[in-house]
């Protein structure tokens, strides 16, 4: 695998602002964090999700660039996927990207077929509603908040409006009520029949894939989809049942014409927002398989 070699000064300039950028991203959840305080919205990018604020910090050239010891090889030369690429210089090694040749193949399927689907704005964000359908308010996932029209208002609006989640991480969550209402059945092994652009956490997923693909990507990448997922989380609870106006979210009145609205326009906002950078990373997952091929085949 033919690399670069970057310039020490480019790196230097190049990791410090990704630090930069990142700890103004991260800062506020890890200050709650260290006083043991949850949030409702944010804390989900770092709970759901996988991937550690430590490690979103840490910059990564990506594959095909390198770094000699003026640039810092030393610090990257025991992390996972990286090796000697020459003498004095450390990068993502061959072997790891040949050895992820079936995760690069599943994700540009799933992408691919994600971004050849146009936009479905009709779901008014009821994912939310159905994982707390037929529960007590003690019972709901953030029980110190309140629902905005209580357990029984909260069930009228699930039950009188189509449900239709297409994105199996949403669905899976649903009640064992909320379930059988919905009219899509999407499962584990099949999200490419599903996924479409105009899901807020197909979305979201975008940092997901991102992470994953770390650190053969270069992380300007990961915190692009990271911002990308912490403004589509925003909507996804401001639409939720929840009140959360203490914390500053004024609720998307989902259950209204007006709030359905304002939801489909922003769902279409983030549908525009994520096009690219699902095409970054289908392009990413074909730089790299031909780059698997390649070594495969030498």
């Amino acid at each position: 695998m033919q690399v670069q070699v970057l310039d020490a000064a480019e790196v230097t300039r190049r990791r410090a602002a990704h630090e930069e950028r990142v700890d103004a991203l991260v800062a506020p959840h890890l200050a709650r964090r260290g006083q043991g305080v949850k949030h409702p919205v944010h804390d989900f990018l770092f709970t759901y999700y996988s991937h550690r604020p430590a490690q979103l910090r840490r910059w990564h050239p990506g594959a095909g660039h390198a770094l000699d010891e003026a640039g810092g090889a030393a610090a990257y030369r025991p992390l996972k996927g990286y090796a000697e690429v020459a003498p004095g210089v450390v990068g993502v090694g061959a072997a790891h990207v040949v050895g992820q040749r079936p995760l690069l193949e599943a994700l540009r399927r799933l992408l691919r077929a994600t971004a050849d689907r146009a936009p479905h704005l009709g779901c008014f964000g009821m994912h939310e509603w159905a994982m707390v359908h037929g529960l007590t308010p003690e019972q709901v996932r953030h029980a110190d908040w309140p629902l905005r029209l209580g357990a029984a208002g909260t069930d009228a609006v699930v039950e009188g409006h189509r449900v239709a989640c297409s994105h199996f991480d949403a669905f899976r969550f649903f009640t064992p009520t909320a379930r059988p209402l919905n009219q899509l059945s999407p499962a584990a092994d099949d999200r490419a029949e599903f996924e479409q652009p105009g899901c807020l956490h197909a979305g979201m997923d975008l940092y997901k894939h991102a992470f994953r693909l770390s650190p053969m990507i270069c992380s300007d990448l990961v915190a692009d989809c990271f911002e990308l997922a912490r403004d589509i989380r925003e909507l996804d609870m401001r639409a939720a049942p929840y009140d959360l106006r203490a914390l500053g979210y004024e609720p998307v009145r989902v259950e209204t014409a007006e709030g359905k609205a304002a939801y489909a326009a922003a769902q279409r906002r983030f549908a525009e927002r994520g096009a690219p950078l699902r095409a970054r990373l289908i392009a990413e997952c074909e730089r790299l398989l031909a780059v698997a091929r390649d070594l495969a085949d030498a």
